[in-house]
């Protein structure tokens, strides 16, 4: 139970939460969108219960901060933001509630900031955002529900990870980790016996619902798309190493360490009066991380996907370091762990933030987002000059961030998957009339595009972000004539 004695800890909590959140929505407003931000912000213009890729919470996210904050990065960002600082606190909290010392609990909260996927993706508007904060609330509540013995906390569970599950689907992972944890803990099968986890399960399953129904309306897109990733493919275990590698590094080396530690701590003292109760944490997030570990070995794991299991990893690392502490052993580690992670993103941060990039040139890890104001002017003047009343791209990032700069005064449309976008948009190309394709010159080929529209001829190169020898190459072409019904369908590759 948490008595006046952890007052101090919890405003400590708060304080990080806080200041924290201040940096990143200075971050937040400075840094320009990367491009599935962008393509985020596309979404939040019509509003639905589902799109493409992913359940709809994001955009819902995005609508709520442009109308607060305007449609700008600051904007897109804002929820997330929040969102992050939010997570932080309960994060903390939760750790006192499974029976950490308070200055454990003060180690995790800033321990979790300082992994590298949350210092430097914390305020970034993508599904990550809300799918972390509402899979650690759903966490949060089990440990009241557990504490108290109230079923309304297992209501309230249930609300969080319906929530979860509407901002991204691996959400659906933390059903059998509930399970597992009860039928791991003394006392847990009892549980089972009582109507709140089955409450608990039937509000997520009815949340989640409306995400069902829209795509059994629209041909199920987002499930062929998301569920088709579990399909296996050939072996290839090259992926795992790199996975594991990737997520030691995007935790932080020294919190995936003390993570480790955790979890074996965290299994060894799961029947002990007393202890810690870290199983809550480690239970919930073993069937997503099992699936991760599957998944690498037919496929890559994208570095941010195991985002919502971070909080857990925190917690554990921090309930090992203080075990370490009561050994007389890591306490330099313990020191260098949160600041190797917060000045690493810290230095990252402020170096994308700054106007012009640096003498990495194309090896720049910011050029993605650097340039895009200047490409999207240099873009509407050669359609003038062309004089073409449409410009396509063949990426969606491309689309989005010429899309978001709002310098082209023509319809804008990305011409290969067009299963992405509404068809119903109000304002539609004329196809009868030349357009220009502009992408990364790597991309646009024109014996592609021949196989698309009659007449194709080169347009020119265009430099996005530094001089043609260090910035981003695009290749230009007019074309006209379409062979394929490019609105619906759009061209193949």
């Amino acid at each position: 139970m948490v008595t006046a004695r952890a007052l101090t800890p919890q405003r400590s909590l708060i304080l990080i939460a806080l200041v924290l959140t201040g940096l990143r929505l200075v971050a937040a407003g400075t840094i320009h969108l990367t491009e599935d931000e962008a393509y985020y912000r596309l979404w939040a213009e019509h509003l639905q219960l589902g799109y493409f890729d992913h359940p709809p919470m994001i955009a819902w996210w995005i609508r709520v901060g442009e109308m607060i904050a305007g449609d700008n990065p600051l904007g897109l960002r804002l929820l997330p933001t929040l969102a992050t600082g939010l997570t932080t606190w309960m994060i903390g909290d939760l750790t006192l509630r499974l029976g950490a010392r308070p200055q454990t609990a003060v180690r995790a909260a800033l321990w979790y900031n300082a992994t590298i996927t949350v210092a430097l993706g914390g305020m970034l508007a993508i599904p990550d955002a809300p799918a972390s904060l509402f899979w650690t609330l759903t966490i949060w509540c089990l440990a009241w529900a557990w504490e108290s013995g109230r079923g309304l906390w297992w209501l309230a569970a249930g609300l969080a990870a319906g929530l979860a599950c509407l901002s991204k689907y691996s959400a659906l992972f933390l059903a059998p980790g509930v399970l597992l944890w009860l039928f791991l803990i003394p006392r847990g099968r009892e549980e089972l016996r009582r109507p709140g986890p089955w409450e608990a399960a039937l509000i997520a399953a009815l949340l989640f619902s409306v995400n069902v129904a829209w795509n059994a309306e629209n041909g199920w897109p987002t499930f062929i798309r998301q569920f088709g990733r579990v399909a296996p493919g050939g072996l290839h275990p090259a992926h795992m190493a790199e996975f594991v590698l990737t997520q030691f590094l995007l935790l932080n080396p020294f919190i995936a360490v003390y993570a480790l530690r955790g979890v074996g701590l965290g299994w060894r003292t799961r029947k002990e009066p007393g202890a810690t109760h870290l199983m809550l944490p480690i239970a919930t997030s073993a069937p997503f991380a099992l699936y991760l570990l599957v998944h690498s070995l037919h496929d890559r794991v994208e570095g941010h996907w195991p985002a919502p299991l971070f909080g857990a990893f925190a917690i554990c690392a921090a309930v090992a370091a203080e075990r370490g502490a009561e050994l007389g052993r890591g306490r330099l580690a313990r020191w260098i762990t949160p600041a190797a992670g917060l000045t690493a993103a810290a230095v990252a941060l402020i170096y994308a933030a700054l106007p012009q990039s640096g003498p990495l040139g194309r090896s720049d890890p910011t050029l993605p987002i650097r340039g895009w104001p200047g490409l999207a002017t240099d873009i509407e003047r050669l359609r003038i000059a062309q004089g073409a009343a449409w410009v396509g791209t063949q990426s969606y990032g491309v689309a989005a961030q010429l899309d978001a700069e709002r310098r082209i005064g023509a319809p804008l449309l990305e011409i290969i998957e067009r299963d992405r976008y509404r068809k119903d948009a109000p304002v539609r190309p004329d196809f009868t009339r030349p357009g220009v394709v502009v992408d990364l010159d790597r991309r646009l080929v024109q014996a592609d595009l021949l196989k698309c529209f009659a007449d194709v001829r080169p347009a020119g190169i265009l430099i996005r972000a530094g001089s043609p020898a260090r910035g981003a190459r695009y290749a230009a072409f007019r074309v006209s004539g379409p062979r394929l019904d490019v609105w619906n369908q759009g061209c193949a590759r």
